[in-house]
């Protein structure tokens, strides 16, 4: 769609590695304390709340019948 006016020459584009930088990135900080906690309740927090949908899930996905659905049914079809 757009295109550059300019040619980039090949040699500057085959010759790029040789133009890296040398200056060095300063240190990550190290995370304080609150910051720590902070994540780590997040994290729980979200592990808490898929172990939870899994809880509260699964039975619902469950193909058995629960013992009382099978009574109903043959209540049902003894009258």
């Amino acid at each position: 769609m757009f295109r550059r006016r300019e040619a980039v020459p090949f040699s500057f584009v085959a010759e790029s590695d040789r133009f890296r930088s040398n200056v060095t990135p300063p240190p990550r900080e190290r995370a304080s304390v609150s910051q720590l906690a902070g994540r780590s309740l997040v994290g729980l927090t979200i592990v808490a709340g898929l172990v939870g949908s899994l809880v509260l899930g699964l039975p619902a996905l469950s193909p058995a019948q629960s013992a009382s659905h099978v009574e109903q049914t043959e209540a049902a079809h003894g009258h």
